[in-house]
């Protein structure tokens, strides 16, 4: 009778602990300037993340206020459209709701626009916060790798200029192998940080336009409306 086979670790599990053991050997070997480029890049991973989800939710609200007022707006209902925008936590309705309190007073055109120009620069740096960091600190962990592969290269230098001739290479190839540390591992933080800010600013420039766009449809919708307005007002007697 056949005995059955022992099942054998799979190759992949026999790798983690040596993987494991390479990453923080190469932590260890670049030296202290490997942990404030640590802090930065998960400082800088939070904000990402924070911010990815905010803007999303920003464009979800976005998108609901916009399809509950479009209706209203087209009846020619003013007053619950201002009700409805001055109610919600969108940054379109809030824009809208600007515009809207200058509907009921006869103000012209240049007038809406200007007062939804205000509340776009209110809203605008609200989508734009943070996002900035992001850049910053992607240059921060690329300067403090070349920093530290620079001292590291200096200190190599110096603990080989009293040593035998014939040792000099070996330790300074050594040497310089850990230094290098710190600059590759300065990159590796600063590329995701890089494409971050990159992903972020074109949503938040998707957001601004979509906004944007629905401010201009309702300038057009005032513009239609108050002409048929002015055609259904019963005409002023003569004399």
């Amino acid at each position: 009778m056949a005995q059955p086979q022992t099942p054998v670790l799979g190759t992949t599990e026999a790798a983690d602990p040596g993987l494991f053991s390479t990453i923080v050997s190469f932590f260890q070997d670049g030296g202290t300037f490997m942990y404030p480029i640590l802090f930065i890049f998960i400082f800088g991973l939070a904000i990402a993340i924070e911010r990815f989800i905010f803007l999303n939710m920003m464009k979800a609200k976005n998108k609901t206020a916009w399809k509950r007022l479009l209706p209203i707006l087209n009846q020619g209902n003013f007053r619950q459209a201002l009700e409805v925008a001055t109610g919600s936590r969108s940054a379109v309705g809030r824009i809208l709701a600007y515009g809207l309190t200058k509907v009921g007073k006869g103000r012209r055109h240049d007038d809406l626009e200007m007062a939804m120009e205000e509340g776009l620069m209110e809203v605008l740096p609200r989508l734009e916060k943070r996002t900035p960091y992001l850049a910053t600190f992607a240059n921060i962990a690329t300067l403090l790798g070349l920093l530290g592969t620079i001292l590291g290269l200096i200190k190599a230098f110096t603990a080989v200029a009293n040593v035998d001739p014939a040792e000099k290479a070996n330790i300074l190839s050594a040497s310089i192998s850990i230094a290098m540390n710190t600059t590759a591992f300065g990159l590796m933080a600063a590329i995701p940080l890089l494409l971050a800010f990159t992903f972020l600013q074109t949503k938040t420039t998707e957001i601004v336009d979509s906004i944007e766009m629905a401010s201009v449809k309702f300038v057009n919708l005032i513009r239609d409306a108050r002409p048929a307005e002015a055609a259904r007002a019963p005409a002023k007697p003569k004399g």
